[in-house]
């Protein structure tokens, strides 16, 4: 029986999330939008919106989703959508892969999911709201993702926070790659996936329990229809994928930039099967880096530590939010 689990691509923010979502894009039975932003939006939000068995509170909830910012790259009419969300099960999550779902069945797919680089870390909140949730992770060596992220016309004015986008990046990685079971989390590396994408596709199609379909190694041919022109800093998902962008950091980054991301990265880059460029000279200017590196990736363990000695708040229960769409949801009810 084919499968109907929702599909969610996940990874540092330029790291091929864009082409991985066109390759699956590509495929018969599956369809994935442009990046939206409503998601963690609502669910950070989900008390204001109340009970949801109240055919008012999912309405609010779905205006709220329908005037969200890039709802229109959807391509979904915003009244249909309303109507559709009042009209589904009463959970947050249901509404949510209502939009998703509907998008799907623009193309004729059964299959929905999202895609967001942001939800790597926030897989807890994701696999709440779809239990069944199949998770694909791109990850990509964090000194290209950090020379591709300086370029862009949404970068943080800070240096050191585009070397924090991939530092927390890996470290959700790690985590769920030893947290998920594999028929929940895959990962490929995108510079085995743009030289020779056939291969890792069809492990792709094993995992999601779909046949490979050599579509999806041409994935530029849909750039048109899947990708808002505005967003001019996927120019590259207009071209077959390409290993010209690999180690593109030798030339995108200063000596300085380069020696800063290696700080900060520490051993990351090597557990990923990247390998840094710079020796680690004992000097003054690495205990300088050190104090970096405490920055990037011991501040937030410590303060992990000092939480495990407060007591934990006390919430009130929440009404069930996960998603009544698909068989395996369905099952849990």
């Amino acid at each position: 029986m084919s499968s109907d689990r929702p599909i969610f691509v996940v990874g540092c923010p330029r790291s091929g999330t864009t082409m991985l979502q066109l390759m699956l894009h590509a495929h018969p039975r599956i369809a994935l939008p442009p990046e939206t932003r409503f998601l963690l939006a609502a669910y950070q939000k989900r008390a204001e919106f109340g009970d949801l068995t109240e055919a008012a509170n999912r309405e609010d909830l779905a205006r709220f989703i329908v005037t969200s910012s890039q709802f229109d790259d959807l391509g979904l009419d915003a009244e249909q959508t309303v109507e559709a969300i009042v009209a589904g099960p009463p959970t947050l999550g249901s509404a949510f892969g209502i939009v998703f779902r509907m998008y799907s069945e623009r193309f004729g797919k059964p299959r929905w999911g999202d895609k967001r680089p942001l939800y790597l870390r926030h897989l807890p909140t994701i696999l709440r709201l779809f239990p069944d949730a199949q998770i694909i992770n791109i990850m990509r060596d964090g000194r290209d993702c950090v020379a591709s992220l300086k370029e862009t016309p949404w970068k943080p004015s800070e240096f050191d926070t585009l070397i924090d986008y991939w530092a927390k990046s890996a470290d959700a990685s790690l985590m769920a790659a030893r947290r998920y079971p594999k028929d929940v989390y895959h990962q490929v590396r995108y510079e085995d996936l743009v030289a020779d994408p056939e291969p890792h596709l069809r492990r792709m199609c094993e995992f999601l329990e779909e046949d490979y379909d050599p579509a999806m190694s041409t994935p530029n041919k849909l750039a048109s229809v899947a990708v808002p022109e505005y967003k001019t800093w996927h120019t590259l998902t207009h071209q077959a994928p390409t290993t010209e962008r690999i180690q593109s950091w030798r030339t995108r980054l200063t000596e300085e930039e380069l020696r800063k991301c290696e700080a900060a990265f520490g051993e990351q880059l090597t557990k990923f099967g990247y390998q840094p460029s710079i020796p680690v000279p004992r000097s003054a200017q690495m205990r300088s880096d050190a104090k970096m590196l405490a920055k990037h990736r011991l501040g937030p363990a410590k303060q992990a530590a000092r939480n495990l000695f407060r007591p934990a708040p006390t919430e009130p229960a929440e009404p069930p939010i996960a998603a009544l769409l698909t068989k395996g949801q369905l099952k849990r009810v």
